[in-house]
């Protein structure tokens, strides 16, 4: 079981210390350090600390989240970031697609959630809860919102890959084989890929494809 590193920037310390607690529960799941600022958060990401995820509180003091995230990208492009909210902002959806984040997560959501979270991102997927999924999507269905264009910029490539072999009827052992992946591995990209699309099952995950010409209709099995 490898080991995921952790950078966790929360401004408030209750919740960090309880995060913190939760999570290294796992086992697998270590803090490499904490932060209660941006400003902490980006000296640290500019040292050689090792980190294979950043957990980022939107709301922090002086320079904000979104901010944070886009100066650390500056210093690590390929850091992995998954932001946390304590309140639904529709608006600051488009502006964290834009800064590239990993995934979002309100702070309400089960702690199993998270955690699912965390895997999903580092394992190369991405992660977006409910709420923002279903800003994400209304913005396709209304022209004067448009924050993105449809599936390929809400999946990743990966993710497109394997939506379009779930709409042929593959199993999740056939698509491991077919793309060099663990099963576990796939798993976790087709929760990630019917969390982001909120849908309940493969056979709506395979429709949204069709129309999205991620796969010919012929090829559908169901």
């Amino acid at each position: 079981m490898s080991t995921i590193r952790i950078l966790l920037v929360e401004d408030d310390e209750l919740f960090r210390l309880g995060l913190s607690t939760r999570l290294v529960r796992e086992g697998d799941l270590v803090i490499a350090a904490e932060a209660e600022d941006g400003e902490t958060a980006i000296e640290l990401v500019k040292t050689d600390l090792a980190i294979d995820i950043v957990i980022l509180d939107i709301g922090l003091p002086g320079i904000n989240g979104l901010e944070t995230c886009q100066q650390m990208r500056l210093h690590r492009p390929y850091l992995r970031i998954l932001v946390l909210t304590s309140n639904y902002q529709p608006q600051s959806i488009e502006e964290l697609i834009g800064a590239n984040v990993n995934g979002y997560c309100l702070k309400g959501l089960a702690s199993n959630s998270i955690v699912l979270a965390i895997r999903s991102i580092v394992a190369g997927a991405s992660w977006w809860d409910n709420a923002a999924s279903n800003e994400i999507f209304s913005a396709f269905r209304d022209p004067e919102k448009q924050l993105l264009p449809p599936l390929t910029t809400v999946l990743t490539k990966r993710e497109q890959e394997i939506l379009a072999l779930v709409s042929m009827g593959k199993s999740n052992q056939e698509i491991a084989t077919a793309l060099y992946i663990a099963t576990g591995t796939v798993r976790v990209h087709v929760h990630t890929i019917l969390s982001k699309l909120s849908v309940r099952d493969r056979t709506q995950a395979a429709i949204l494809a069709i129309r999205n010409g991620l796969v010919d209709p012929k090829l559908l099995k169901y």
